[in-house]
């Protein structure tokens, strides 16, 4: 189900069945569900700003109430909630966050971070009260082909063709937008109703993520690190901006703590359970570049 203005260049080479229409709209979606048996939920907004949780509970928890109320009217048979990995507290290197890890104040402080963890409250409970079968899978920070938003491949193309790119402190889990997409599909087959599974692979810190993009392509020429106490003033100052100026800034204060975190998760269960690939990174930032490169997005 796309909507009228989606764009749908990560489709090319697939021949999906599409039905447009907006699936908070119980009407149309009542149509769009008729004689499926199984449901993969991936719509959200997934804006990293403005940090206001009211931005995104329209879509993002409103819209999956909505989507579970007709998908259990429809007698759907698996129903795949995707999710998010910061739906769960991260953790260290030593120690990362799984799926018994507890959500934290800083995280609710996030609007999007708070909306996802949220809508998986309500799926789960749901699946409770109404012993529905959900499925919860909770993807890291995907890189691949086809992210035609772009979404999270902005992070490459904000670095290629940089000569200096400075670089916070914290750092992330990385997973192949491919080995997702097979975890999704081993859900369906083979995940248990009411659990969550992270799809997770590599921890790296911001350093290390962009030196092995380095090694990849060259670029960025130079990376520079971020002093704690600059990044956070300059959080402050877009904080300030926001309340000023009334419109949302890329820099705050909650996304300059968040980018000074270590957010890093264990994939051991979605590996054991659900035979999670585990595909290096430089391979997802090869594919995503080579795909960047073919469809004109990179520029020097």
């Amino acid at each position: 189900m796309v909507r009228e203005n989606s764009k749908l260049l990560s489709l090319e080479g697939a021949s999906p069945e599409l039905v447009k229409g907006n699936f908070k709209d119980a009407a149309q979606l009542r149509k769009a569900l008729a004689s499926c048996k199984i449901v993969v939920h991936v719509a959200a907004n997934t804006s990293q700003w403005p940090s206001a949780y009211e931005y995104y509970k329209s879509t993002n928890v409103d819209g999956v109430r909505v989507m579970l109320e007709e998908s259990r009217k429809a007698e759907i048979e698996r129903f795949i909630f995707v999710g998010s990995a910061n739906a769960f507290g991260p953790g260290s290197i030593e120690n990362p966050g799984d799926e018994s890890s507890p959500f934290t104040e800083l995280q609710h402080q996030s609007g999007y971070m708070r909306s996802k963890y949220e809508a998986q409250q309500l799926a789960l409970a749901f699946h409770q009260e109404h012993h529905f079968p959900v499925t919860v899978v909770n993807p890291t920070f995907m890189l691949g082909k086809y992210d035609a938003k772009p979404s999270s491949g902005q992070m490459l193309l904000m670095a290629y063709g940089k000569k200096l790119m400075p670089f916070p402190p914290g750092g992330k889990n990385f997973v192949h937008v491919e080995d997702v997409a097979n975890g999704i599909v081993r859900a369906i087959e083979k995940g248990r109703n009411g659990q969550c599974y992270l799809l997770a692979n590599e921890n790296l810190s911001y350093q290390e993520f962009f030196g092995k993009m380095q090694a990849l392509c060259g670029w960025p020429k130079q990376l520079v690190k971020v002093p704690k106490p600059l990044l956070t003033l300059a959080g402050q100052a877009g904080t300030l901006y926001e309340k000023m100026s009334g419109k949302p800034a890329k820099l705050n204060s909650i996304n300059a703590k968040l980018l000074q975190t270590d957010n890093y998760y264990s994939p051991a269960k979605a590996i054991s359970e659900l035979q999670l690939p585990q595909t290096p990174i430089e391979k997802a930032i090869s594919d995503a570049l080579e795909w960047f490169e073919e469809n004109e997005y990179l520029r020097k």
